[in-house]
């Protein structure tokens, strides 16, 4: 295989011939790019060339199973991809045009190894990327990614006889029924099914009115301009179009997803949106009762009530918190043996026997109509509000360099780190800990704590803080984080605040 460049100028011919990807693009659990400024199409196929490779390297059966969201360039992308899959002797299922969960249910499906999702998930356009793995319910993590990076940009990549191309078509009845099965809606449901154009708007109406919910439709017709809002159910933008719909049409609660549906938002029925990780502690008390003794895997940026609400702790429940990212989190729920994981930017993990073990934004919507079927008395409000009261900020993200954002971290590790060490107070209150499996979790003496840690998708760092006490304390908890964070001058502008 020819060794990959980082830079090929675009309009030229060396773009249509050589194979140029940018090396950040390679991230902990997946691959995002910029297309075509940070790949092009031969570049899709030397990745193609170097997962085949990988796969053939680690004695895996030949057989991928490839799929591609909704986005223009997306099938392209696809095709470029499974070329290089073939080269490699490997025989390609495409699935087609689907949403992430939909390939990792084609794995079990249809008996194969490997998938890859061709999706930019829930970057906006111009970005593209692949979800991967070969042993679902895992996917690519860190040790996994940096060998196909290796392969890659090491041009290790080897042709191999044996490659094919077959479509199949039928997965997306196969996946339905799997979601569903013969689960019927007791009570009366009105549900907000928000898309943002993105690709689960082919998938989420179908799967609510199979199961006897009244949709109301919120941007559900298929348009890869995204003319309302990126669909990134974390992003308050989002967030507030599905509060303004559940207040215009009186619903019982929206449910909205991310551009290739692995993640679900939630805006319950007083149009109050409920951050994702509030979400699973919500769902982790309904299933606590069904299954006492559960182990919940939560991500750093998650409440700290999975281990604190006297709810779950009367129900015997384990909480764990590990590294955010969906290939880490499906990783610890299956080493952990645990029921479900939670991740505050909307990605669950529901293991059996509720669920496969993968982030399936649809199987989190069904699970939720289910919970609220067992409590016909109950609004989502009611069950909101029944949690102890925290308050959290959003997801926030200063822009710092793929270049340099890891640097930039280590560093703000360890000066939040030697805070603590030399006994400072942090808000006004003493350091409890930090934790450092992801970045550093600041947590004070009363459960309160500030997080930043890099993102692995994008540019930037990751900002999250939580206080059990009051706005107040949130306030100086973040200012505290930022102020630390300002002594590096490669840190830029958040993307939103609070």
């Amino acid at each position: 295989m020819t060794r990959p460049i980082a830079d090929v100028t675009p309009n030229t011919w060396d773009f249509l011939r050589a194979p140029m990807i940018k090396p950040t693009g390679f991230r902990e659990y997946d691959a995002r790019w910029k297309y075509p400024d940070e790949i092009n199409l031969p570049g899709m196929t030397a990745l193609g060339l170097g997962l085949g490779t990988q796969m053939r390297r680690r004695g895996v059966e030949p057989v991928i199973a490839v799929g591609n969201d909704y986005r223009d360039y997306s099938l392209a992308i696809k095709n470029a991809l499974i070329i290089g899959l073939m080269q490699a002797g490997i025989r390609v299922k495409d699935i087609g045009p689907c949403i992430t969960p939909m390939a990792y249910f084609s794995s079990f499906h249809l008996d194969v190894p490997g998938v890859a999702m061709v999706t930019a998930s829930h970057n906006p356009n111009g970005w593209t990327g692949v979800k991967m793995g070969f042993a679902m319910p895992l996917t690519h993590g860190p040790d996994e990614m940096g060998e196909l990076k290796e392969i890659v940009l090491e041009g290790q990549g080897e042709a191999a006889p044996g490659g094919s191309y077959e479509f199949v078509d039928g997965v997306w009845n196969a996946y339905i029924e799997d979601l569903v099965g013969d689960f019927r809606m007791s009570r009366k449901l009105k549900v907000v099914c928000a898309t943002g154009n993105g690709t689960a708007a082919a998938f989420a109406p179908e799967v609510f009115r199979r199961i006897g919910v009244e949709v109301v439709d919120s941007h559900n017709t298929l348009d890869y301009t995204f003319p309302n809002y990126n669909p990134n159910p974390e992003a308050m933008e989002m967030l507030h179009d599905m509060a303004d719909s559940v207040r215009a049409s009186g619903a019982d609660m929206a449910l909205g997803f991310d551009g290739d549906g692995d993640r679900c938002g939630v805006v319950d029925d007083e149009g109050e949106e409920i951050f994702a990780d509030k979400v699973g502690v919500i769902m982790a008390r309904d299933l606590s009762k069904i299954y006492p003794g559960s182990t919940f895997v939560a991500d750093v940026k998650s409440t700290g009530l999975f281990a604190s609400d006297p709810e779950l702790q009367a129900n015997g429940v384990k909480a764990d918190y590990w590294k955010t990212g969906h290939s880490h989190m499906k990783r610890r729920v299956h080493e952990l043996g645990a029921l479900a994981g939670f991740e505050k930017s909307g990605h669950y993990f529901m293991a059996e026997p509720v669920g496969r073990g993968y982030d399936d934004g649809m199987r989190v919507a069904v699970e939720i109509c289910k919970l609220m079927d067992r409590n016909p008395d109950m609004k989502m409000s009611d069950l909101r509000k029944a949690l102890p009261m925290t308050w959290s900020t959003p997801t926030m993200s200063p822009y710092a360099a793929d270049t340099e954002k890891y640097d930039i971290l280590d560093r703000l590790v360890e000066k939040l780190v030697a805070k603590a060490d030399a006994g400072e107070t942090f808000a006004g209150r003493p350091i409890k800990e930090v934790v450092t499996v992801n970045g550093a979790r600041v947590i004070l003496d009363n459960g309160s704590w500030g997080l930043v840690r890099a993102s692995s998708n994008t540019p930037n760092l990751v900002v999250v803080c939580e206080s059990s006490d009051s706005e107040e304390e949130l306030r100086a908890i973040f200012n505290e984080i930022d102020t630390v964070i300002r002594t590096e001058p490669g840190v830029g502008e958040y993307d939103q605040t609070f």
